[in-house]
């Protein structure tokens, strides 16, 4: 045997040894994760990241975070990725920065639509609590809308910039009504309910008046709360935010300061600078929260990768819209429900 075939065969046992120890290190990581499965899994630490450095020798800081995207109570990712809801990241994020008494105010840069109302209320709540205790100022970057501006309503001061799409106070629910389609193609569906409203928003048939009106009922309550938190926060009476900004109309950021619904005009800089002045910290460094998953978190996605059944989706929208689950109430441009 000469040495260049000697050479092509170890060179196939090493991969081959390889391969089966990563395949043995996946299984046995799937395996011990189910031991975690269930099990109570210990608080992760944050760790931070210098995003503008302070004054040496001066440990005071200010956290900056981020509420991206659709604000969702739903987990999002997968293995190895942080596949926390936007509810459990900003909760999580905003306890630690209350438990440290190196930070002294909290920036929180919003860049969102909006999303679900429980879940943009519970952030709100959030916002609102550390606020009590730290200064918290919201950044509006490119959109801030709906329960993206719900949320920024329970900060100390609210910045938007000039080109910022906020506003958008209102809420939505959609459902897709199928009903003639299936007489078209020769479809019908077969429902049994224990009460009148069970199936309320059904596509498989028309939509009684009664229903409407609950269903209405049910969007203006909601609408009624966004008001309040509105008004209360921003010190506009309910009837003349309704008259004026609060149709579910999106408006810029110069518009918002004349509406009263922003503090002032600026970029995230200023709203550094303003964070610094509310907490009398003009030497404290900027810093951001990063998650760098524990072995234990490691273990439990793994378990739960390993167990989460095979599901396959078509999206016709490209990937434009965000999935919106039926029957749930959003805070959201009506733009976004397609």
């Amino acid at each position: 045997m000469n040495r260049t075939v000697y050479g092509c065969l170890l060179a196939a046992l090493a991969v081959f040894l390889l391969v089966s120890l990563s395949l043995n290190a996946v299984q046995f990581m799937a395996l011990v994760g189910e031991q975690f499965a269930g099990m109570p899994l210990p608080k992760e630490n944050l760790t931070e990241k210098v995003e503008v450095e302070g004054k040496a020798n001066v440990s005071d800081k200010i956290v900056h975070l981020d509420l991206e995207g659709i604000i969702s109570s739903m987990s999002t990712g997968g293995f190895l990725e942080n596949a926390l809801p936007s509810v459990e990241i900003i909760k999580r994020s905003l306890e630690q920065a209350l438990a440290d008494s190196e930070v002294k105010a909290i920036v929180l840069r919003i860049n969102s639509p909006g999303g679900e109302v429980t879940a943009s209320d519970i952030i709100y709540a959030a916002v609102k609590k550390a606020a009590a205790q730290k200064p918290v100022i919201v950044y509006m970057d490119s959109v801030a809308a709906s329960g993206g501006y719900y949320v920024a309503c329970g900060a100390t001061k609210v910045i938007a910039s000039e080109t910022t799409l906020t506003a958008s106070i209102g809420v939505i629910m959609e459902s897709i009504n199928y009903h003639e389609l299936f007489g078209k193609v020769g479809l019908g569906s077969q429902t049994f309910t224990s009460g009148a409203f069970k199936d309320t928003l059904s596509g498989a048939r028309p939509m009684r008046d009664d229903e409407k009106l609950y269903i209405q009922g049910l969007v203006d309550t909601m609408y009624d709360r966004f008001l309040s938190i509105v008004s209360e926060a921003r010190k506009v009476p309910k009837d003349v935010l309704k008259n004026t900004v609060a149709d579910g109309r999106v408006v810029t950021g110069r518009q918002a300061l004349d509406a009263k619904l922003v503090d002032q005009i600026g970029y995230i800089e200023d709203a550094y600078a303003l964070a610094k002045q509310l907490a009398d910290a003009p030497d404290a460094a900027v810093v951001k929260y990063q998650s760098i998953p524990s072995l234990f978190s490691v273990l439990g996605m793994a378990s739960a990768k390993a167990q989460a059944p095979t599901k396959v989706e078509l999206d016709l929208t490209g990937g434009v819209f965000p999935k919106l689950q039926a029957g749930l109430m959003y805070y959201l441009p009506g733009s976004y429900l397609r």
